[in-house]
């Protein structure tokens, strides 16, 4: 990799941390094409508990989703501001969820991370703690949301009091962030603008701020950006950032058994998933 540290640039106490890039750790990375919200959670939660048991490594779960609104553990009701009749129209599903932060959406042209992470495995560079807790977790992962931006030339950075990564020239919010951690193990992500339909943000207040403006990579840089590569930016980041090793995987088998496959198409078990009756979302 080309680069040998990095550097926390937040304010939350963390700034000038550094972490000598030397790749310790394994992070599969499976990419699924286009996943239903409601089998996305479905398939977060066995995964969360295959990680918890230890029958799986970190994994990185990169995919796009239907078009859907989602309200965190904070979100209010009023900041979806269109009725659910207009919704049904817009073909436009809605979801209550575990995850932190308030209300906001994803859909086709988004890329969506959710790293299934044990923090325990991964060292704490801040000084107070041997191990990721979750500030550090969630400033790590935007950094890897800044540094992907940066790979294509879109300057990003934070907004102190603000979870995110936001464009640098003022235009707004490019990839937003809400995590939850039970039992030190992480669950739902990132969603990173890249070519997403921004019209379908003015359907709610994004993350409950109604000051900002949201903002995709296409918007900044005038065209369309192959998904795919935004993919690779975001694991090489994520590999540099959590000092790992990323083995991209075809199927949950490849998963499951740790052999190398390549990225071109869903999972059959994703089927599976989406046929079964659990809901239950952590």
């Amino acid at each position: 990799m080309e680069d040998a540290a990095f550097v926390y640039t937040g304010s939350d106490g963390l700034c000038g941390c550094k972490i000598d890039q030397s790749p310790d750790f394994m992070i599969s990375v499976l990419q699924l094409g286009t996943v239903d919200y409601a089998t996305g959670l479905r398939l977060q939660q066995k995964l969360v508990q295959l990680r918890k048991d230890d029958l799986i490594g970190d994994v990185l779960l990169l995919l796009e989703h239907a078009p859907v609104i989602t309200l965190g553990r904070n979100a209010k009701a009023s900041n979806v501001i269109v009725s659910r009749e207009h919704l049904v129209d817009r073909g436009v599903e809605v979801f209550e969820c575990d995850r932190g932060g308030d209300v906001t959406f994803h859909g086709p042209g988004q890329l969506v991370g959710y790293p299934i992470f044990d923090l325990r495995g991964f060292p704490s560079t801040g000084g107070k703690r041997k191990t990721l807790g979750a500030v550090e977790f969630v400033r790590r992962l935007e950094e890897i949301l800044i540094r992907t931006c940066a790979d294509f030339r879109i300057p990003a950075e934070r907004v102190a009091g603000l979870t995110g990564a936001w464009t640098s020239n003022g235009d707004g919010k490019i990839a937003a962030i809400g995590v939850h951690i039970s039992r030190s193990v992480t669950s739902h992500g990132f969603a990173l603008n890249v070519n997403v339909d921004l019209d379908y943000f003015n359907l709610i207040v994004p993350c409950g701020i109604a000051s900002k403006p949201v903002t995709s990579m296409a918007k900044q840089l005038g065209q369309q950006l192959s998904l795919q590569e935004v993919a690779h930016s975001i694991s090489r980041n994520a590999g540099v950032v959590f000092q790992s090793q990323m083995l991209w995987l075809d199927t949950l088998d490849s998963l499951l058994g740790q052999s190398i496959g390549v990225p071109m198409k869903p999972p059959s078990e994703l089927r599976k998933v989406s046929g079964e009756d659990d809901t239950f979302w952590v």
